[in-house]
């Protein structure tokens, strides 16, 4: 037998990991380790050398990002190590924000693949083992190499950049609307379909302090009175998922420049797909009226995936006259890297190109 593909796995809990007690009315909680998931797939082991961490075992809701901070540390280590592939399992309801913070910041053509799973190890039809089995064949797959993170489930391949969870149950929840899944797995067979362009990198430091980021979303007769505290909450930036294509009504528009005079703010959409306008309306609170006046556009991010961005730019220390360009090149990105360099002056960031 040739030599199989060295695969490091990571597990951090979620609903693939939770099982409830036969015979009782328990609820599920998060009890599997990873060698546990792993011998629901047996078959896993002809397909590459597995060796498996289980750093955490939380429902996803808890983890925070100095634990995908830790992650991006153990991945690194477990490349540098020889790994030709990494698969990442936990619960659905953040992995499309982890997924995507991993790549931002890890400039691999390693394949990292995370999965998890919408029904609980210990009901009927648990979609668990098959998303893992999917994950670590994406992962040992040379069409899987310089990708940048991907998301496994229901047999699908998505780029962590565009995916979305898109329905609280069910088994094809996980949607890329902007530009569809990269590819499948049929009959173990993976096939890739598309290339995702370029790829945005912020390495941000290893030492680096978190930061706070808020989120707000507008609706019908808001009175905007939200906005009037997030700089006093101590949130460091603000995420505001607006009306269609990134509108707020006109009366809190004064609202929104202001608090974008004293920190970023990212406008996005809340509508879940498509990206936000430039230049169509000229109304008081569209798009012609906050983005010359300091608004930076998410483009066609989503709330989740702008706040995650501005987030990592804040800790990289990426000066403020430069988020808009970053948050364009996340949108539609030409093989760029965001870097820091030390002056006399303090800490500022400059920006320069790799190849994709």
């Amino acid at each position: 037998m040739p030599n199989l593909p060295k695969i490091a796995v990571f597990t951090l809990g979620g609903t693939i990991a939770s099982s409830s007690r036969p015979s009782t009315d328990t609820a599920a909680t998060v009890v599997l380790d990873g060698a546990a998931l792993l011998s629901a797939v047996p078959e896993a082991a002809d397909l590459a050398d597995l060796e498996v961490f289980s750093p955490l075992m939380v429902p996803s809701g808890d983890l925070q990002m100095h634990d995908v901070l830790s992650l991006r540390v153990a991945i690194l280590e477990a490349v540098a190590a020889g790994a030709d592939g990494v698969v990442v399992t936990q619960g659905t309801d953040t992995l499309e924000e982890t997924s995507f913070a991993l790549d931002v910041m890890l400039a691999l053509d390693t394949p990292v693949v995370f999965t998890g799973a919408m029904r609980i190890a210990s009901s009927p039809g648990a979609d668990g083992p098959a998303n893992l089995l999917g994950a670590i064949r994406v992962a040992a797959s040379s069409g899987a190499r310089g990708l940048g993170v991907l998301v496994v489930l229901n047999d699908e391949i998505h780029s962590a950049r565009y995916v979305r969870k898109s329905h609280t149950s069910s088994l094809a929840t996980f949607t890329s609307p902007m530009c569809l899944a990269v590819g499948y797995i049929s009959e173990d067979r993976v096939r890739v379909l598309s290339v995702p362009k370029g790829r945005l990198n912020v390495p941000v430091p290893f030492d680096a302090a978190t930061v706070s980021v808020g989120h707000i979303t507008i609706t019908f007769d808001d009175s905007g009175r939200f906005l009037e505290s997030a700089a006093e909450l101590g949130f460091q930036g603000l995420v505001i998922a607006g009306m269609g294509g990134g509108h707020v009504p006109g009366r809190i528009a004064p609202k929104v420049i202001r608090l974008a005079h004293r920190i970023p703010v990212v406008l996005a959409s809340r509508t879940g797909a498509g990206e936000t306008m430039r230049s169509t309306y000229g109304y008081l609170g569209s798009e012609t009226h906050l983005l010359p006046n300091g608004v930076i556009s998410a483009g066609n991010l989503s709330p989740l995936k702008a706040g995650i961005l501005l987030r990592l730019l804040l800790m990289a220390g990426v000066r403020r006259d430069e988020l808009t360009w970053c948050f364009e090149q996340a949108s539609d990105p030409d093989g760029v890297v965001v870097t820091r360099a030390s002056a006399r002056s303090g800490l500022r960031s400059r920006v320069s190109r790799r190849p994709a």
